[in-house]
């Protein structure tokens, strides 16, 4: 009897066969350490070491695929923990910071051009110290290197410079802490404050910088209070949320390693998310109608939660466009200008880049190290109209009324 070939296997160009060893000549040889398919007038397919064609007659299929994937899940726990370090119950804990001095201590005087701050682009932490920057108009002050993110190059951490920074003339962070701090131990992390002239680490907690820069008075900088006295109980309260549940959020959410801990992250983040746009529903900024630091510390992670978090961290049950209120803030933030400052808000983060970065430099959460397509920063219609009000500056800060902490000195 004669048997038609098949049309998606090897057979079809090989005519009619009708016995069984014309069949087992088809079969891949388990010999073979590396299977190529060639189907008619098309590419070679790789297929690995065609182990799965193996399977049943010489290794039973289920004892290979959980062998593999124990092997995997052992080999990405441990690279995520020392990526992200864990809990016990597979949550992430984010590393605390040692460093308590301040700007306007006796050691380290307001000066202008005496301070210089490592930043890095893909690091909302590092972002909200540039927002500060900028909108208190201190860039002119205050001077900024921009590291890029490279473990590859990286001595320790994971960012370096593309040529020597200016204060120490290092090639990278670790240098430079090691520099500014005798027998440093810690991580490298950004955004770091440096006194240039002492040659001295001032601080690495990006709370704290803000902080500083808020009551930084200097010659030309916005006269506007990020932090007004009597809205510090709420902004705290808002920046507890904000910074648990939604800045550090999303990073749990991405790093941790057992469902629970998952779950938990998203649960929390979900219900910020939505106290957030309760806010937004009822005033123009996070505390009132007016912006404080507490918008500023929200701002980093929502512009990249479409692009990164909700497809990196897992955090995609929701998108910013879920938010009327929120998506509007974003826009409203995003085109907000400061006359004094060269950069603006719109200038304080490539986003493209950012994307590239996540992908591409956080391999446990993605080895092949493939950038999605978007959504781009023209996806996210940032200029369109936000409706939420002018964007002057009386109407959107608040003035500075009460003595600045510390004051200028020498130029």
């Amino acid at each position: 009897m004669t048997v038609k070939p098949c049309c998606s296997t090897a057979s079809s160009h090989l005519g009619r066969f009708d016995n069984k060893s014309s069949q087992a000549r088809l079969r891949p040889k388990a010999s073979r350490l590396n299977v190529v398919f060639a189907a008619r007038d098309g590419p070679k397919v790789d297929k690995g070491l065609g182990i799965l064609e193996w399977t049943g007659s010489l290794v039973p299929q289920g004892l290979l695929v959980k062998g593999a994937k124990n092997g995997w899940k052992l080999a990405w726990k441990t690279m995520m923990k020392e990526l992200a370090p864990q809990t016990a119950d597979g949550s992430y804990s984010r590393p605390s910071y040692d460093f308590q001095a301040r700007i306007g201590d006796a050691n380290f005087p307001v000066e202008s051009g005496r301070y210089h701050i490592y930043v890095g682009n893909a690091c909302p932490w590092c972002h909200r110290v540039v927002l500060a920057l900028i909108v208190r108009g201190l860039t002119e002050h205050i001077s900024v290197t921009w590291a890029a993110d490279d473990p590859e190059r990286a001595s320790r951490g994971g960012w370096v410079f593309n040529s020597p920074e200016p204060v120490f003339g290092k090639n990278d962070l670790r240098e430079v802490y090691d520099a500014a701090q005798t027998r440093y131990k810690g991580r490298c992390t950004a955004p770091l404050l440096i006194d240039k002239k002492q040659q001295k680490l001032v601080s690495n907690e990006s709370s704290d910088i803000m902080r500083m820069l808020n009551s930084v008075s200097l010659p030309g900088c916005n006269d506007i209070d990020l932090y007004p006295s009597h809205l510090q109980s709420e902004i705290d309260e808002v920046n507890d949320l904000v910074y648990d549940k939604i800045n550090n959020g999303v990073y749990k959410s991405g790093f941790s390693t057992s469902q629970e801990a998952y779950d938990r992250a998203q649960r929390e983040l979900y219900t910020a998310l939505a106290a957030v746009e309760q806010r937004l529903s009822q005033h123009r900024f996070l505390v009132g109608d007016k912006l404080t630091e507490a918008d500023l510390r929200l701002y980093p992670t929502i512009i990249r939660y479409d692009s990164a978090y909700a497809t990196l961290f897992k955090c995609s049950k929701h998108r910013v466009s879920d938010y009327p209120s929120l998506k509007a803030w974003l826009r409203d933030m995003y085109q907000l200008t400061v006359p004094s400052s060269g950069l603006q808000v719109k200038d304080s983060v490539d986003v493209a880049d950012a994307c590239r970065s996540y992908f591409q430099q956080l391999f446990p959460l993605n080895p092949g190290g493939i950038v999605p397509a978007g959504p781009t920063l023209d996806d996210l219609k940032l200029s369109e109209a936000h409706g939420r009000g002018s964007s002057e500056m009386g109407s959107v800060f608040h003035e500075c009324k009460k003595a600045s902490a510390t004051t200028a000195m020498a130029m």
